[in-house]
């Protein structure tokens, strides 16, 4: 069975509109909902294990979910899963505040996952069938990081204001009238991107993606650049509140500081990536993250104040993330055209498993308050991959 490929005539801006909801909301699911966890338990008279599953259970199929829509969207197309993910997640974020009983709520964060989770491969697909190795993939690839990076910062806040105004229910209803803006705005404006759909072994796909030396080169790239992020939030609120005492809201803003670092050189993304090439720039982006970890290690050997010795060197490092994450994804999913959807589910699934297996490790690792999980990560990460793209590439 095949569909037809309609072309995708839409500028950058318009592009952007389209899919940054997408991009958006899932990890908004997340990061939004933090400031309600306190009155979950008091709600549902829920002991803190339960309400702990909320979250974990939520990351956890956010990534594996993938895995399953992947190999739909390859078989079914883009548009179908998509549009499917979305009207699940605003379902299910509705359903979030009607439901009386922990365990109904765990169902419903389950599901809604799911929605988030087929909404993302479908995108990050469509990118994948629409760009290929297009210069403008390098920009995209780079804003959707770059805005993603706001949602740790940013989302705790929106939804500190909701839960103030209206109560913890606000939260789902905030993400499902958003869901439905985007759904609608896509029903009408998304084309089906996938032309050769139907047929195909999702265990040859899966054995197909999974042995290429370039998929596991660049998804590694990937790894260490969006953990290195990872680690940067995880000890971020122990340095900065805990240690040195900044309020909640100065926290954000310095927080953000790394995010809009990203954002700049995300404008940048496409000249490099055609000034070095796809390899090149992997390599450069590497370097980058590389020299922030030193200047961090350099900087905290000098004991000099420990703000600036986190945040500046953490620019460095977010500009080493930008240039990284603008080609990764084409680099790995480059021989992978006509099964993009399932090398899309696993690029990001196991980047999702290895950082948050690695970034936990290697935090739990040192003490609370430290700046060497930063630094180990990016430093010896970055080294890694440097070396298995020379080895790779001789």
């Amino acid at each position: 069975m095949t569909s037809p490929n309609k072309t995708w005539n839409y500028p950058l801006a318009r592009t952007l509109l389209l899919m940054v909801p997408f991009d958006l909301l899932a990890s908004l699911g997340m990061d939004i909902y933090l400031p309600a966890l306190p009155g979950m338990g008091e709600f549902f008279s829920a002991s803190p294990f339960m309400v702990q599953l909320t979250l974990s259970l939520y990351m956890l199929m956010l990534g594996c979910g993938q895995l399953i829509f992947g190999p739909l969207s390859d078989r079914y197309g883009r548009r179908p899963v998509l549009l499917f993910g979305c009207l699940l997640f605003v379902i299910c974020s509705i359903g979030l505040t009607m439901t009386g009983s922990i365990e109904l709520f765990i169902f419903f964060r389950l599901c809604q996952a799911a929605g988030g989770s087929a909404a993302l491969v479908a995108t990050f697909a469509t990118v994948r069938d629409v760009y290929g190795h297009k210069p403008e993939s390098a920009t995209l690839y780079a804003l959707l990081g770059g805005m993603l990076a706001f949602v740790p910062a940013l989302g705790p806040i929106v939804g500190s204001l909701l839960i103030g105004w209206f109560g913890w229910a606000s939260v789902f209803w905030g993400l499902a009238v958003s869901g439905s803006v985007a759904g609608v705005h896509a029903l009408f404006s998304w084309p089906e991107t996938h032309c050769s759909v139907g047929g195909g072994s999702i265990k040859h796909a899966f054995g197909r993606v999974i042995t290429s030396p370039a998929f596991l080169l660049y998804t590694s790239g990937f790894t260490v650049a969006m953990g290195s992020f990872f680690v940067y939030f995880s000890i971020a609120p122990g340095i900065l509140i805990g240690k040195l005492g900044y309020s909640s809201l100065v926290f954000s803003l310095l927080f953000a500081m790394a995010a809009v670092a990203m954002i700049i050189v995300s404008r940048f993304a496409g000249s490099i990536a055609r000034k070095f090439g796809i390899s090149g720039t992997l390599k450069l982006g590497m370097a980058v993250i590389l020299a922030g970890a030193l200047l961090m290690l350099l900087g905290s050997t000098l004991q000099l104040p420990e703000a600036p010795v986190l945040l500046l060197p953490m620019m460095v490092i977010a500009v080493g993330i930008s240039i990284t994450c603008s080609v990764c994804a084409t680099g790995a999913l480059a021989e992978f055209k006509d099964i993009a959807g399932t090398g899309v589910a696993l690029y990001y699934c196991l980047e999702a498993v290895l950082v948050c297996l690695l970034g936990t490790a290697v935090v739990m690792l040192f003490p609370v308050g430290s700046l060497w999980p930063l630094i180990a990560f990016s430093g010896i990460g970055s080294l890694v991959v440097m070396a298995s793209a020379a080895w790779i590439n001789k």
